[in-house]
């Protein structure tokens, strides 16, 4: 889990750029998710440190950049809501140990490597809730663009908290306004230099220092007659660092905590593993999501020992981690070290940002972060891609975005399960050149008394129905032609479990009583395995199962000799032969020899 090994200093410089751009970012944002809450805006500066420190350390993705969130923190919120608010003590030591069972629960699920149930995260998911974050984002910074106080509480919808800020709120402050339009003007002109002349990408980094400047030149940021400043600017900030404490553990607290840790942890690594999986596939970087998930683990588990809030990947801070360049998860430990000096040393001169520079820099940053050709690629290619895409980002703005995700990923799955359990069957046929493939209809059968058939698919209960539909087809079609021989090919079914082998079974068992021979051609290791397992030998002989093979079609060529040589024995000679599948067979089939 060590950092990059081949880093150079041009890796380090992106870095240090990104990282520094992350940080002015992660000050505000520290301090205002602690605030959603509930607690002491230190807590929320203590975990942009230390979370997104330990994160970046252990964790896979080269530009997730961990930390307090707002759906975390609405979250820890809820989770701590049975304490007394007033009660500073409970209440700050409660939210320490929520920070432990949510690393806890997490690094358990890294244990058992349940990261790989995020494979069935569906792409067109992804791109929904890239498209509905970035909305979110966009309409949360448009109070603060204004300048207006937002309306409502946390709970609230997000259209519901912007109709009341908007219409119900206060007037908007053109001194905010002219902070806010600049800086988004900034944003778009100086990426386009840095693009266009090849320069450093500290664009992100100039926004914040020339609007910063221009707002305390003009007395905007200095507080007036009556101690108020004419735009909002970050606020104050402690100056101190969070120190090792052990949380107090109340067993009287377990019970809402645990369900409270359990709803963070998974919400956590949803939100986590879906930021980082969208940003890889801009990237292009191929993620280990066990990796990440006991990263995520570590973070807040370390983090309930420093007095921090739980915290998750930040949708804002990765997107603005990777717009900047950064090259390797050693951005995010720039990003902790910047804001643990800024806390130290700077904090009278980081007051000074102005939010609705910070909401014009993340007005930018939301419209970046939609890959609009691969959002109409998606809707345009299926309905089920299109499908998946609107519930996804439809539910992230009317809902939330955890919602939006569990949602996203459940429709993925239903939508799924149907297309799993589809099976394919198809009589086949062996050609003179030895050639395994579906039967047409001009082709003639090898014998009219043998017939071969594939199976396709997944064996599991899903498929059941499907498989009990080719069966019932084969017993019709093997008692009108009088079939004697039938060579069920197995090599492409897989995953079989106990409903589908019983199935299968109770077919041959059928078919034995009726006086027919099947024979198990292409069996794969899995589905061997299980039929030892279920003592298969005891009543079905061994010498009709045939194994898979390297060699394509070997398999059910000797289940074809073998049917062949049963079906025209001529001699003691060729029951001989027959033994070791060496058999003379009619003249007319002599090429399967």
């Amino acid at each position: 889990m060590s950092l990059e090994l081949n880093y150079d200093w041009e890796k380090g410089r992106r870095d240090l750029v990104a990282g520094l751009t992350v940080a002015a970012i992660a000050l505000p944002q520290g301090m205002a998710y602690a605030l959603i809450a509930g607690v002491d805006p230190k807590f929320g500066l203590y975990s942009v440190i230390v979370v997104t420190a330990v994160a970046s350390v252990f964790g896979s993705s080269s530009h997730l950049i961990n930390g307090p969130t707002s759906a975390i923190s609405l979250l820890v919120f809820g989770a701590l809501a049975f304490l007394d608010p007033e009660n500073h003590t409970d209440l700050y030591e409660a939210l320490f140990l929520l920070g432990v069972l949510v690393g806890a629960f997490q690094i358990i699920i890294a244990v058992f490597k349940l990261g790989d149930l995020t494979r069935y995260i569906s792409e067109s998911v992804i791109i929904g809730f890239m498209a509905g974050a970035a909305f979110l984002l966009a309409i949360g910074q448009i109070g603060n663009a204004l300048g207006l106080r937002g309306k409502g509480s946390g709970d609230m919808q997000v259209l519901h908290r912007l109709w009341l800020t908007l219409f119900y709120g206060d007037h908007v402050n053109t001194k905010a306004l002219f902070i806010s339009g600049l800086a988004v003007i900034l944003a778009v002109v100086l990426r386009k230099m840095v693009q266009r002349y090849k320069l450093p990408l500290v664009d992100m980094l100039l926004v914040l220092v020339i609007t910063g400047v221009v707002a305390y030149v003009a007395g905007w940021s200095t507080p007036g007659p009556g101690g108020a400043t004419a735009v909002s600017i970050a606020g104050k900030i402690p100056a101190n660092l969070p120190a090792p404490h052990i949380p107090e553990i109340k067993t009287a607290w377990f019970g809402e905590l645990s369900k409270g840790a359990l709803a963070i942890a998974f919400v956590g690594l949803i939100e986590a593993l879906s930021i980082a999986k969208a940003l890889a596939n801009l990237s292009k970087q191929k993620l280990d999501y066990n990796r990440q998930i006991l990263a995520e683990g570590l973070a807040n588990l370390t983090g309930g020992f420093f007095q921090c809030i739980p915290g998750s990947g930040s949708l804002s801070r990765s997107a603005i981690n990777y717009q900047a360049g950064a090259a390797t998860r050693f951005s995010g430990v720039v990003t902790a070290a910047v804001v643990a000096v800024a806390v130290l040393l700077f904090a009278s001169l980081l007051r000074y940002i102005p939010n609705p520079a910070l909401s014009g820099l993340l007005l930018v940053t939301a419209v970046r972060l939609v890959d609009f050709k691969r959002l109409f690629y998606a809707v345009r290619a299926t309905r089920y891609d299109a499908g998946l895409v609107l519930v996804t980002a439809l539910s992230a703005v009317l809902i939330d975005l955890d919602t939006a995700v569990l949602l996203g990923v459940a429709l993925s799955v239903l939508l799924f399960l149907p297309r799993a359990a589809k099976m394919k069957g198809s009589e086949l046929i062996v050609t003179p050149e030895r050639v395994v493939r579906e039967r047409l209809p001009t082709d003639a059968a090898v014998d009219p008394y043998l017939l071969i058939y594939d199976l396709e698919g997944e064996l599991f209960f899903g498929a059941a129905p499907e498989l009990d539909r080719y069966f019932d087809a084969l017993k019709s079609r093997i008692e009108a032609q009088g079939v004697k021989f039938l060579i069920l090919r197995l090599k492409r079914v897989r995953g079989p479990d106990v409903v589908c082998i019983e199935r299968i079974e109770h077919f041959l068992r059928e078919e034995a009583a009726r006086g027919v021979s099947v024979l198990l051609a292409g069996v794969r290791a899995d589905t061997l395995r299980i039929l030892q397992n279920i003592r298969f030998e005891t009543w079905f002989p061994a010498s009709q199962i045939f194994p898979e093979e390297e060699t394509e079609h070997s398999a059910t060529l000797k289940a074809v000799r073998y049917a062949l040589a049963k079906l025209h024995p001529t001699s003691a000679e060729q029951q001989a032969r027959e033994a070791r599948q060496d058999v003379e067979v009619p003249q007319e089939l002599y090429y399967l020899v």
